[in-house]
């Protein structure tokens, strides 16, 4: 069921329940590996759940139509603003000047934030 080890007794910083830490976890390890035969009951209580909701199969499509009709209506409603941030935006990334140092740095970088993001997804607290 619970198959993460558990932490060892000593990476408690308080020495006045070390010995019921050391004790529990002790029982812990001996009764691990026995089954407790529930003669079926959990089988039973999830044949009993309900079945889950199925969304119908138009909600799909149709979410999707009404957020493009709905960024079309921006669109035709806003069009000079539209096409001068489209411009804008463009302009900016064509106009970089682009070089292998300038590729490698942006490189690292995005290596850097990769590794200290796993670092602390994986760190232990």
């Amino acid at each position: 069921m619970n198959d993460r080890p558990l932490p060892a007794a000593e990476s408690y910083t308080n020495t006045d329940d070390d010995w019921l830490e050391a004790a529990l976890l002790a029982d812990g390890r001996e009764h691990r590996a026995q089954y407790l035969d529930d003669a079926g009951f959990t089988a039973r209580v999830i044949a009993a759940l309900p079945a889950p909701l199925a969304l119908p199969a138009w909600r799909r499509p149709a979410l999707m139509l009404l957020w493009a009709l709905a960024g079309l209506g921006i669109a035709l409603a806003l069009p000079g603003a539209v096409v001068d941030v489209a411009y804008d935006v463009m302009h900016v990334v064509a106009g970089q000047h682009v070089s292998l140092s300038g590729i490698g740095a942006a490189v690292v970088a995005l290596a850097v934030a990769a590794w200290a993001a796993a670092a602390f997804a994986l760190r232990d607290d």
